[in-house]
């Protein structure tokens, strides 16, 4: 299986692509086996004190790695996410 660039994975765009890389997640295989729960904590830990839409990293991060829109998750898989991430229901 050939693993995609982040930038050609659904919803991540080079701004988003640039961040991952910054914290070691460079492509495809790696954002899944990190999973973005712990992609999304990785990034909030490198600039504390910034808030991170949910909606632009948490839940893109998820689309990406099922390679559907992020809008398309389920509430409940929205909530899950939050809750593995360490943020409020």
């Amino acid at each position: 299986m050939i693993e995609k660039p982040l930038t050609e994975l659904q919803n991540i765009g080079k701004t988003v692509a640039s961040r991952l890389q910054e914290i070691g997640i460079t492509n495809e295989a790696e954002l899944r086996k990190t999973g973005a729960s712990q992609a999304y904590k990785l990034l909030s830990q490198q600039s504390p004190g910034k808030h991170l839409p949910v909606c632009y990293y948490l839940y893109s991060l998820e689309g990406a790695i099922q390679d559907k829109h992020w809008d398309l998750l389920s509430e409940k898989e929205k909530t899950d996410l939050r809750l593995a991430a360490g943020l409020p229901k």
